[in-house]
């Protein structure tokens, strides 16, 4: 069992050329290397921005409108048993 011989993995390379082609092999490639790269951007990047300066605060909440009590309804609530 163990690993393959050259051979096999030559027939493999050329059965995935034959499946998908040459171009669109291409273009996953040449997409998989730009996500790699703006990963690798991104990661550096982040790391700078979060120890320079602290993050903003988060936004103050907006306090509720009180009901109108002539729109109220008033409801008991009964527990079964």
């Amino acid at each position: 069992m163990g690993s393959f011989s050259v051979w096999h993995w030559l027939i493999v390379l050329l059965i995935v050329v034959l499946v998908f082609g040459t171009k669109k092999l291409k273009n996953i490639g040449s997409d998989l290397g730009g996500a790699v790269k703006g990963f690798k951007d991104g990661v550096r990047d982040g790391g700078a921005t979060t120890s320079a300066e602290p993050a903003a605060p988060p936004p103050q909440q907006v306090a509720q409108k009180t009901a109108d009590p002539a729109n109220t309804v008033d409801v008991e609530a009964k527990s079964r048993g």
